[in-house]
């Protein structure tokens, strides 16, 4: 989930344990070096991504702002916080589409609340939590259309499009020669180019997140 940044759900590696308010948890923010998630009163640290984490996102902004370009939509990447009031979480997805104007949280231009498409790129300790309450947590959202999750590691999209009866439903993509079609925008995008330079096997930096999650 970041530029990258992971989110580190372990309980071990959240910061002093009390409840914070969201007025508190972003006067630190503002303060802080590295990033953090706010969860309903919780402060969670977060953990850099890996360079395929990483290429992933350029490889993907790159072909959404040519693709979309003249058009009504915006998008920002995992600089940009989104709230999510009906659950008070503070979060980072790695690619937001907003169609028409961001609508900002108050008077605050780095957090937003509308977007229609949320790309996140999967990690080994983040992706139940991106298929699961996270998901579950961008359904609350009324603009929220369509959810992307990439397998860094593979060929394997996952895209979860809310069609005109409400329901979601999801399609997915497996191979390099395979077209990932958005549902909420005239866009498509081959799965080749979305991947490339990237390396398909688990690499160092994730190998040690691995190995630091086993001892602890």
């Amino acid at each position: 989930m970041q530029t990258q940044a992971k989110l580190a759900i372990d309980k071990k590696s959240q910061i002093a344990k009390r409840d914070y308010t969201p007025e508190e948890y972003l006067a630190l923010e503002e303060r802080a070096i590295n990033k953090s998630e706010y969860h309903d009163g919780e402060i969670i640290p977060m953990t850099g991504g890996t360079t395929n984490h990483n290429s992933i996102i350029i490889n993907l902004i790159a072909n959404l702002k040519f693709g979309l370009r003249s058009r009504n939509y915006s998008l920002f990447t995992s600089d940009v916080r989104l709230w999510i009031p009906e659950t008070r979480r503070y979060v980072y997805p790695d690619i937001m589409v907003i169609q028409g104007e961001p609508i900002y949280q108050g008077n605050n231009s780095t957090i937003v609340i509308n977007p229609v498409i949320v790309i996140e790129i999967l990690s080994n300790s983040t992706k139940d939590y991106d298929r699961g309450g996270k998901f579950l947590y961008y359904r609350s959202i009324p603009e929220f259309r369509e959810y992307i999750l990439i397998d860094q590691y593979s060929y394997h999209i996952e895209q979860f499009a809310k069609n005109s009866n409400n329901k979601w439903v999801l399609t997915e993509y497996d191979s390099e020669d395979a077209i990932l079609v958005l549902e909420s925008v005239e866009f498509q995008i081959p799965l080749r180019d979305i991947y490339e330079r990237i390396t398909l096997e688990i690499v160092e930096e994730e190998m040690n997140e691995l190995t630091d999650e086993i001892q602890e």
